[in-house]
């Protein structure tokens, strides 16, 4: 008998979305779109030549050194010289640059005496990632030339080019990335962001299948068309019949999406591949399963695309891929639990960057199938109790 409410539904989904190419789309080419848009915003990998400004109040040989060493490095391109603090201001207001280095007069006086010379580093911290780039490169430069600095002036006095060397630098750090040692932004950002894109649309998907019958009030219509008269089954099975094709579609979109992805960024997998798309494929499922347990508690497809909006555009924020979990107060990293967003993300950080062991990310596959079917359970009592209540059908 649910072999037949299944197939029932199913087939009834199948004929609605023939007739609604909209309705198609967002669950087939709207997200490999997306996905490839990603892919191509981060295609390059690592941010290369930010544009900085040089604000050069010395005009020496010595600091028209450093500013070539600046211009050499890989993260900036020193695209403007200025001539004092006005034109400085004005050119980080418009965001023409993200940064300015500015080199002190009597600059290079002061270094061939052997004070300490300073340069100073403006920039828009606003933008993290860019800052973060530009302060990197900003002292490897001025390291270089103020290690060089020091090794000619003690080779000069005397000491041994080697002995000098060790002298200007005695200890050093070593600094080793495990994991995405290349800090290549599609690995750590693009990568997230895409699954975080798909799991708006599932949920929207899910809402949306569900909410539709309940506001054409066409439930009644589908529990007829479904059940054939079995008055005493269960919406489950022809709820699991209408919730395939999305689920279907936006499996092969999102596993086909990830993969092409992978292939095109040149990455390699550190753990199982294979695991990281079922627990994408689990995150769908859940995330059709939610959006449609809210359609059918709150009988009311507006509300249920705002919840959908709440849960899912946050959720990015919430999963520790931008902001650290362990600093976010009590009841945010709370909120940030709940979202299967965040937990899936993290297993697939686990296993396509760390290699970490199997158990550790083994939990989140366990759980998510059985939150999918409580979900699902509960959606199928909800559109029992609203198919028996037809005054509630066609809400907004």
């Amino acid at each position: 008998m649910h072999a037949q409410i299944f197939r029932a539904s199913l087939r009834r989904e199948w004929q609605l979305l023939r007739r609604r190419p909209w309705d198609v789309a967002m669950i087939s080419w709207v997200p490999l779109l997306s996905v490839a848009l990603i892919w191509w915003i981060f295609s390059n990998g690592i941010p290369t030549r930010l544009p900085v400004g040089v604000w050069d109040a010395d005009h020496s040989a010595l600091s028209r050194q450093l500013v070539r060493f600046l211009d050499a490095t890989p993260g900036l391109q020193v695209v403007a010289r200025y001539d004092d603090e006005w034109q400085v201001e004005q050119s980080m207001r418009a965001g023409r640059v993200y940064g300015v280095v500015e080199i002190p007069r009597e600059f290079a006086r002061d270094v061939k005496r052997g004070h300490a010379a300073q340069v100073t580093l403006l920039h828009n911290a606003q933008f993290s990632s860019h800052s973060g780039i530009i302060q990197r490169d900003v002292r490897t430069a001025v390291g270089t030339l103020s290690a060089g600095i020091e090794i000619v002036a003690r080779n000069k006095r005397g000491e041994p080019l080697r002995a000098a060397r060790l002298a200007a630098e005695p200890i050093r750090a070593s600094l080793a990335n495990l994991f995405n040692p290349s800090l290549d932004y599609l690995q750590f950002l693009g990568m997230a962001l895409i699954p975080a894109l798909l799991h708006i649309f599932a949920m929207a998907a899910g809402a949306w299948s569900v909410g539709t019958e309940l506001r054409d009030a066409t439930i009644g219509e589908w529990r007829n068309t479904a059940m054939q008269g079995q008055e005493r089954a269960s919406f489950f099975a022809a709820l699991l019949g209408k919730l395939s094709i999305p689920f279907i579609s936006l499996s092969a979109a999102g596993v086909s999406g990830l993969l092409a992805v992978i292939i095109a960024g040149g990455m390699h997998p550190a753990g199982s591949l294979v695991f990281t798309l079922l627990a994408l494929m689990a995150m769908l499922a859940l995330s059709i399963a939610l959006g449609a347990v809210v359609a059918a508690v709150t009988r009311s497809l507006r509300t249920a695309l705002s919840v959908t909006g709440i849960v899912t555009a946050p959720a990015f924020a919430f999963s520790g891929a931008a902001f650290p979990l362990s600093a976010m107060p009590a009841r945010a990293r709370l909120w940030a639990d709940s979202l299967p967003f965040t937990h899936y993300l993290r297993v697939q950080i686990e296993q396509l960057q760390m290699g970490a062991p199997m158990r550790y990310s083994l939990p989140a596959l366990v759980w998510m199938p059985a939150v999918t079917l409580a979900l699902l359970l509960a959606a199928a009592c909800a559109l029992a109790k609203a198919a028996q209540q037809p005054d509630s059908w066609g809400a907004r």
